[in-house]
């Protein structure tokens, strides 16, 4: 399998393969999950990583467990975490999330991420690449085990944030109450001023009382170029506007 090192910034690097690799939803929802440097934060599904890498970029958490089942994902975050600076504190973890991993920190983390596979695994045309059709259908883990994992790693009022298509927001809010996470914020995402959603951003927060605040709708782009407000939440510099 080839491999390309993509800098996101000095002595930061990315390893993304054909299987996998990364998209625009990854940075929005680094930006969207507000973490902090104090925080201890898990991303599931984490795939080569881009998530716990972005998150080095500005303001470090104190830690990230990055935990994928697929082994080559994991293998490509330890060559990018090889190439990369000495000082990122990320855990890469090769795991099932329905069962975890031996020694796994239930309840004591502050941020759960996710960008989970968007598609149910009897919706569309399944890709013949097992490692494909992981990532993008509900075949090894579905939304409940997303949120159910999240649960038992948070600690009390513990954030969960992830992305998703519309079209499966109804299942991601009643999942996340199913696991006691309380949706707290939604922002929706459109590609220009004239389209509809393409994504949503959504928060929860374990053990906290129904309250949902809906944020103004991102619009990515304008003109011929992104948004400013899009720029600024992914982290991009003015080359992109």
């Amino acid at each position: 399998m080839e491999y390309q090192f993509e800098t996101l910034q000095a002595d930061l690097f990315v390893c993304r393969s054909d299987i996998h690799s990364f998209g625009t939803d990854a940075f929005l929802l680094t930006g969207f999950s507000g973490y902090r440097a104090k925080d201890r934060v898990c991303d599931l599904g984490t795939g080569c990583g881009i998530i716990p890498l972005l998150m080095q970029r500005v303001a470090p958490p104190k830690e990230v467990f990055a935990v994928d089942i697929q082994p080559q994902a994991i293998e490509q975050l330890r060559l990018a975490l090889q190439k990369s600076r000495s000082s990122v504190a990320i855990h890469p973890v090769c795991a099932d999330l329905k069962q975890l991993w031996p020694g796994a920190p239930l309840g004591q983390l502050d941020l759960v991420t996710c960008n989970p596979p968007y598609k149910c695994a009897d919706a569309g045309i399944p890709s013949e690449d097992p490692a494909i059709r992981i990532a993008r259908h509900e075949v090894a883990c579905d939304i409940r085990d997303i949120c159910g994992a999240a649960a038992k790693l948070l600690k009390y009022h513990g954030r969960l944030c992830l992305c998703c298509r519309p079209e499966r927001l109804t299942d991601v809010m009643c999942a996340m109450r199913e696991a006691k996470i309380e949706p707290k914020r939604l922002r929706l995402v459109c590609k220009s001023h004239n389209s509809a959603p393409w994504l949503f951003l959504i928060e929860g927060k374990k053990g906290a009382q129904p309250f949902l605040q809906i944020e103004p709708t991102l619009f990515m782009r304008s003109g011929e170029g992104m948004t400013s407000e899009a720029a600024q939440l992914c982290h991009f510099g003015e080359e992109y506007l």
